[in-house]
């Protein structure tokens, strides 16, 4: 009988740290990164499979151009760059495919400006919708 209640407890307590886990991937990501020419914050207002928007803050470095693509290499698969849209000065939105499963991912971010060219990485853990 104890074995039963034991096996129920952790049963109980596994799934709720997979609800509590599922939970805390859908709220928005914000992470910065910084390099040698460039600092950059990326917001994902819902880190999750398919279509999202992402936006590219530009924190140091005078950006003309930013494009971001994802990799998680512990599945291998990559996505092709999107090209950001400067909505105002520093300030980029890339809006595309860049998940296609849910787990840890490397964004790339790649920037250009009159200090030259620069690719910064950050993680993001992305959920299913």
């Amino acid at each position: 009988m104890k074995r039963l209640a034991v096996v129920a407890v952790l049963v109980a307590v596994g799934v709720a740290l997979f609800v509590a886990g599922r939970n805390a991937a859908a709220e928005p990501l914000r992470t910065s990164t910084a390099g040698t020419r460039y600092a950059a914050t990326v917001l994902i207002e819902e880190p999750v499979t398919g279509r999202v928007s992402m936006e590219v803050v530009v924190d140091a470095g005078d950006a003309d151009t930013v494009a971001v693509s994802a990799v998680m290499p512990e599945m291998g698969h990559s996505t092709p760059e999107l090209t950001a849209r400067e909505q105002r000065p520093g300030r980029f939105l890339a809006e595309g495919e860049l998940f296609s499963m849910s787990g840890v991912w490397d964004v790339s971010l790649r920037l250009d400006g009159p200090a030259g060219e620069e690719q910064l990485i950050v993680k993001a853990l992305i959920s299913d919708r």
